[in-house]
């Protein structure tokens, strides 16, 4: 009888690990980790396409690969009422777009929204603090405790103190949770 695979006769044992090898090749293989976060992107874009028509807004959506993240960005004339008091209602609408993604794949994502640039100004004001404080650590020797913020704040400054070559912790419960930034 012959080694090769192609030659098995009914009742002849098969090495079950090869012959789910070759199942495996011959069907379609799983999308990149860009390509997944890039249909992520996709579906975000269209749900919000939707949201916006629904409540007769006009804003361009931008779509990118940021990270490990999907990153839906809509910009348009006064998209305010979609940011709300503190990023509230963009934190919503964020989380809202989460579950239509989900709804679509079956797994969970981490996209990231932003309207009209409070995101991208929010960081940039976050890492300034960040640094004024990291300033201050070192200074002092002393423990530096924020406000409470959101996720997306308190991991804005966690980046910034990892980068600077400090620690830094999360504390308390939501919503009151905060950042503590640790003296080396």
């Amino acid at each position: 009888m012959s080694e090769n695979q192609n030659d098995v006769q009914p009742g002849d044992a098969v090495d079950e690990t090869l012959a789910d090898d070759r199942s495996q090749s011959d069907g379609p293989t799983r999308p990149s980790k860009v390509e997944r976060l890039e249909a992520e992107g996709d579906i975000a874009a269209d749900y919000l396409e939707e949201l916006l028509d629904i409540a007769d807004l006009d804003g361009d959506l931008d779509m990118d690969v940021d990270g490990d993240r999907a990153s839906v960005s809509v910009v348009g004339a006064d998209l305010s009422m979609l940011v709300g008091r503190d990023g509230q209602v963009l934190e919503a609408l964020q989380e809202l777009t989460r579950l239509a993604v989900y709804r679509e794949t079956g797994e969970r994502s981490r996209l990231m929204l932003d309207i009209s640039g409070y995101r991208a100004q929010k960081r940039q004001e976050l890492e300034a603090l960040a640094a004024k404080l990291i300033s201050e650590v070192r200074a002092s020797g002393q423990r530096v405790e924020l406000d409470p913020m959101s996720s997306f704040e308190r991991k804005v400054v966690h980046d910034a103190v990892t980068a600077a070559g400090l620690v830094s912790e999360s504390e308390g419960a939501e919503p009151r949770r905060y950042v503590v930034i640790l003296p080396e």
